[in-house]
């Protein structure tokens, strides 16, 4: 099983309404992704952000789809220019000791085959974690 993670914060100036939206478009992107058996998105509370989602899904293969997924791609170009600051992560109980590896190709052949999603990434102030650019280059 992995658990994947985003946690989020608006760049000044987003109103209610985008946020509402975008939100909303996020759950129905979730929803129609058929490798994604559970998720949950909406503030992030005690923490440094100011929206987060987890999405379950039950290994790796589905992971890629997810990730791959156009709803997903299109909430990417859609959101993340709102968005100021972005971090991921992945908690697994695989035991693969590569899984960590195989969760950063996904990701590098993600920017690889989709540019443009690759460079509204780099056009974030702050953007950490296991879906990071930074994991390209290691």
């Amino acid at each position: 099983m992995i658990y994947h993670g985003i946690r989020f914060s608006l760049r000044p100036g987003v109103t209610d309404e985008e946020v509402a939206a975008g939100l909303a478009a996020m759950r129905a992107a979730t929803l129609s992704m058929p490798t994604v058996t559970s998720f949950v998105i909406g503030r992030d509370i005690g923490g440094e952000y100011d929206f987060g989602a987890v999405s379950v899904i039950e290994d790796l293969a589905g992971y890629e789809a997810m990730m791959n997924h156009p709803a997903h791609l299109e909430i990417d170009r859609a959101g993340l220019p709102l968005v100021e600051r972005f971090a991921s992560f992945d908690i697994t109980d695989d035991p693969d000791p590569a899984l960590a590896e195989k969760i950063a190709e996904i990701h590098r052949r993600r920017y690889a085959e989709n540019p443009d999603v690759a460079g509204l990434v780099a056009g974030l102030d702050d953007y950490s974690g296991s879906a990071a650019p930074s994991t390209e280059e290691n």
